[in-house]
């Protein structure tokens, strides 16, 4: 028997400054002709239906925004049924000094990212104004408090996953932060909640520096805050975690419901108008 050789890419992978970015198509639905059998074919599973549960109801045919370009959370929204989600990358500097502690950091962060996306989309006359926003911000933080940020050069990226290796477990922390506009349109205008979600991390400390090049050149982490992707072939790294793994994906969807369900409550806030308006008002008399 003659063995075949599969024919070997000669295709460079992306620099650190201009990596690409998987199909957004990924996290689409499946069209009717993907989700039905074909005869002859494998059978394929129907997607489950999407969870029947008020503030997601609300928002079926309304305009949501994920202010990120990141596939991995427009992917883990459409787990939850949100599948028709706008993305608008937020401009904000992501400059906050790093001598704030890391819940601060990263709250600070996903607060300012939603607020930057609000504001750009209820500016712009041509479309609705948006039912709902969502922003959210991942950073990992060393075992000796360091927030890492994503590899500048394969160096640095190597250097960064012997410094995970090497001293034991690290943290991940995710802020998520949910923007509605308020029903009434009182000042400010929107409501906003906020919440963050911390999962512990340990890679596996026999992991050779051989290896970590190797998955180093996949570029796989090139992208990611502390290098690494877990939900992708970065899972041969880590040996355990303690908390949710969504969370290190980089949006954790138990919180984000969460946050959903509160922030929609308080954005309809015309059935409680007139009550507050009368009890201000027996307050001044």
């Amino acid at each position: 028997m003659t063995d075949k050789k599969e024919p070997v890419s000669t295709d460079a992978p992306p620099s650190y400054e201009a990596l690409s970015i998987p199909p957004e198509a990924q996290s689409q639905p499946q069209s009717q002709s993907q989700s039905s059998p074909q005869p002859g074919g494998p059978r394929r599973l129907r997607p489950p239906p999407p969870l029947d549960i008020p503030a997601l109801n609300i928002l079926r045919g309304r305009r949501v925004i994920l202010a990120s370009q990141s596939p991995r959370r427009r992917a883990l929204l459409a787990q939850i049924g949100l599948t028709q989600v706008e993305t608008i990358p937020s401009n904000f500097a992501e400059n906050l000094p790093h001598t704030l502690s890391p819940w601060e950091y990263v709250s600070a962060t996903a607060t300012q990212k939603a607020l930057s996306v609000y504001r750009t989309s209820i500016q712009d006359e041509s479309k609705p104004e948006p039912a709902l926003i969502i922003a959210a911000d991942t950073i990992v933080v060393s075992a000796m408090g360091e927030i890492l940020e994503k590899p500048r050069s394969e160096a640095h990226h190597i250097k960064m996953l012997q410094g995970l290796r090497d001293t034991g477990t690290h943290r991940v922390y995710t802020a998520v932060a949910l923007i509605a506009p308020l029903a009434s349109a009182r000042d400010p205008g929107y409501a906003l909640e906020t919440g963050t979600e911390e999962t512990i991390v340990k890679f596996d400390p026999e992991i050779s520096d051989e290896l970590l090049l190797a998955y180093v050149r996949t570029r796989e982490g090139a992208d990611k805050a502390g290098g690494y992707g877990i939900q992708g072939t970065g899972a041969i790294l880590v040996e355990k975690i303690e908390g949710s793994f969504d969370n290190v994906v980089g949006l954790p969807l138990r919180l984000t419901l969460k946050l959903m369900e509160k922030v929609m409550m308080k954005a309809d806030d015309d059935d409680h108008l007139g009550d507050e308006d009368l009890l201000a008002e027996e307050e001044e008399e």
